[in-house]
């Protein structure tokens, strides 16, 4: 049974090999075979095959809870940001995003896989009237990728990746907040070890540093992989936006299956936050020209 493996390795926090992390990202689905087996245990008059059956459902159902610290921050609010993260699929979602952000309006905007087309369009589209501060890697392919902030940006270095994964500090109503877009290559066969090692590039950063910090992207990875709970645990640690609104298994990835009744798919798109923040909302906006949906919080910065 694949189930039995997986749950180990969720269990024992790791990510294993090929084909563990792939399986990983879809954890809620072994629920399905973990009760057919003690279906289909009761049916023959098996009893241990029940037993295993409805074990291997529960320790799913154990996992499925959301991970981490989610208690609300302490302290004034002192800003509310909006922030907008799309992976835009080598630029094919471009126009469709252009028209999110005009009508929702974030403060801040991740941009992934965004492709000199798109890089061209955001200059063009976006006026400095509108989006002043900006840090853009302009690359072709799935390497480009950009920020867009309303708000005062300091320059930060990048991190060392295959896919850009730029940063800056913003300045929001006096406070410094540390900014990183994420986006570490997928888990695919041949590149786990290169999936893992970003993402422990990602969780470096985010242990070095100090005070407010929002990490957002495609992070090719949901919360029961390893190295992405190890990212959240970093440092004084990370939370989940959308799991703080209530929304932490509400899957982004493949976009067409993600969004029906059904809902088939995993969560590897995230807004990751320190604890000086709070989600007042998550909403999962769905973007033509692209496989993941686009996440849009609304989040407090509060002050100590």
């Amino acid at each position: 049974m694949t189930t039995a493996p997986v749950l180990t390795s969720r269990a024992l926090g790791i990510d294993a090999i090929t084909p563990v992390p792939q399986l990983l990202a879809f954890l809620p689905w072994l629920l399905a075979p973990a009760l057919l087996a003690a279906v289909l245990g009761a049916l023959a008059r098996r009893p241990v095959l029940i037993a295993l059956g409805l074990a291997l459902a529960a320790v799913t159902a154990w996992f499925l809870r959301p991970y981490g610290d989610l208690a609300a921050p302490t302290g004034p609010v002192l800003a509310k940001l909006r922030v907008l993260t799309s992976n835009v699929e080598f630029g094919g979602a471009t126009t469709a995003l252009l028209d999110a952000v005009r009508r929702e309006k974030p403060d801040l905007l991740f941009v992934q896989e965004c492709n000199q087309v798109c890089s061209d369009a955001l200059a063009r589209e976006l006026p400095p009237a509108s989006y002043p501060y900006r840090e853009v890697v302009e690359a072709s392919g799935a390497e480009g990728s950009a920020i867009l902030s309303t708000h005062p940006l300091k320059p930060a270095p990048g991190l060392p990746s295959t896919l850009a994964m730029p940063g800056a500090v913003a300045v929001v109503n006096g406070r410094a907040v540390r900014l990183r877009l994420a986006h570490p290559l997928p888990p695919v066969p041949g590149l786990v070890d290169r999936w893992k090692h970003e993402l422990g590039t990602i969780e470096r950063y985010v242990a070095e540093g100090g005070g407010p910090t929002l990490v957002a992207g495609d992070f090719n990875a949901s919360q029961d992989h390893a190295a992405f709970r190890r990212v959240l645990d970093a440092g004084n640690g990370l939370r989940d936006a959308a799991a703080l609104a209530g929304a932490s298994r509400t899957p982004t990835w493949p976009a067409k299956t993600a969004k029906t009744a059904v809902a088939l798919g995993a969560q590897i798109d995230h807004v990751l936050v320190s604890k000086e923040f709070g989600t007042r909302s998550a909403r999962f906006v769905d973007l033509p020209g692209t496989d993941h949906r686009a996440l849009l919080v609304e989040l407090e910065l509060h002050g100590g």
